[in-house]
């Protein structure tokens, strides 16, 4: 480390060239790695925020909510099972609404109304306002993001193509579903909208799209086996067959992956030019007793000790532009995900190195100080 430190001293320019590099780098591993979780969250945040670990759905639906309806009566026959701690039902419809009295078509919003069971495990906390309770009126819980729609307690949304209308009793944290802002409305009156048109219930006796369900260990196949016309699902499942999901997904995955090999190459050949340009010192080095196994830990050193301040330095970056990004941008870090990815870039960072301590070990000491033609 002595030697280490004392050479990013002395050659402070060289190296901090190097650590821009890594700093620029790691931002971009930060921010990329932010909006993929922030789009992920937008669109099953509802899903990850649910107190359940297995789904049942229509057989054959694919674990889609939007080709999947099955009765809620099952919820009782799914209980009695023995390894189903509770179940309940829930539905979702992708919607148009208005706030009631505004008639510019630019106020509209696409959201997603959600019906669950009132005091079930699936209604999310109120952090202002009411929780939803049964009754004769259209009562919901809405996101809180509506809130810079200018949406308050009180107020009565419009349906497009509904004659009913919507009152707000109450504001949800950190709901969406599809990419939208999540409406949460009993599942009856839920029912009313989704299936407005004669005939959309398929003739299924009380229908929702799918039944969550909470205990441990529970056995898939056996429990679909019991009940015909289902399929269960996990939780990771049903997270994945939300639409478009793994997609976004899978292409942030891929740009940060592409990105983690880029910056090993151009680590490991900053630092391959580096030990070339300083063959001759390390030749001096190795003639006057220094080991390889030493050298190479002065190597593996400096690039850990640049790592760590360059990947701090990027965080702190990120953080800062999170700061500065929109409302409305879909970015989302938490310190888990930091922490992760930072620990990714210092592996990779020291791996990278690697290449320079093998030049290391095949340095001859009499030709590297120009003894031996």
């Amino acid at each position: 480390m002595f030697l280490a430190t004392r050479e990013l001293k002395h050659s402070k320019w060289r190296f901090a060239m190097i650590g821009m590099i890594l700093v620029l780098i790691s931002w971009l591993v930060f921010i990329l790695a932010g909006l993929g979780n922030g789009l992920s969250t937008l669109s099953a945040a509802t899903f990850k925020n649910m107190d359940a670990e297995y789904v049942a759905y229509e057989e054959g639906s694919r674990h889609s909510m939007s080709r999947s309806v099955i009765s809620e009566n099952l919820v009782e026959d799914l209980k009695a099972s023995g390894d189903v701690n509770d179940a309940a039902a829930m539905g979702s419809h992708v919607a148009v609404v208005l706030k009631e009295g505004v008639e510019d078509d630019s106020e509209k919003i696409d959201v997603s109304i959600l019906g669950v069971e009132p005091g079930s495990f699936l209604e999310p906390a109120v952090v202002a306002g009411k929780p939803l309770t049964q009754g004769d009126n259209y009562q919901v819980t809405v996101n809180s993001s509506l809130k810079d729609k200018g949406i308050e307690i009180g107020d009565t949304l419009e349906i497009e193509g509904f004659n009913e209308t919507l009152e707000i009793i109450g504001f949800v944290e950190g709901e969406t579903f599809n990419h939208l802002p999540s409406i949460f409305i009993d599942l009856e009156h839920w029912r009313a909208i989704h299936f407005a048109a004669p005939g959309s219930d398929m003739g299924v006796e009380a229908p929702v799209n799918a039944i969550m369900l909470q205990g441990d260990g529970i056995e898939q196949d056996k429990l679909a086996n019991a009940l015909d016309g289902i399929e269960v699902a996990t939780k990771k499942e049903a997270i994945n067959g939300i639409p478009g999901y793994k997609e976004e997904n899978g292409t942030i995955m891929m740009m940060l992956g592409f990105l983690l090999v880029i910056s090993a190459f151009v680590i490991g050949v900053f630092f391959y030019v580096l030990t070339l340009q300083k063959a001759n010192q390390f030749g001096v080095m190795k003639a006057i007793g220094a080991s390889n196994g030493f050298l190479a830990k002065a190597i593996i050193s400096q690039i850990t000790l640049l790592a760590i301040i360059s990947i701090g330095i990027g965080i702190i970056l990120t953080y800062g532009t999170a700061a500065i990004l929109p409302a409305g941008m879909p970015f989302a870090l938490d310190s888990t995900l930091v922490f992760s990815y930072a620990i990714i870039l210092l592996v990779v960072s020291v791996l990278s190195s690697l290449v320079s301590v093998r030049r290391i070990t095949k340095i001859d000491p009499l030709q590297a100080i120009g003894r031996v033609e």
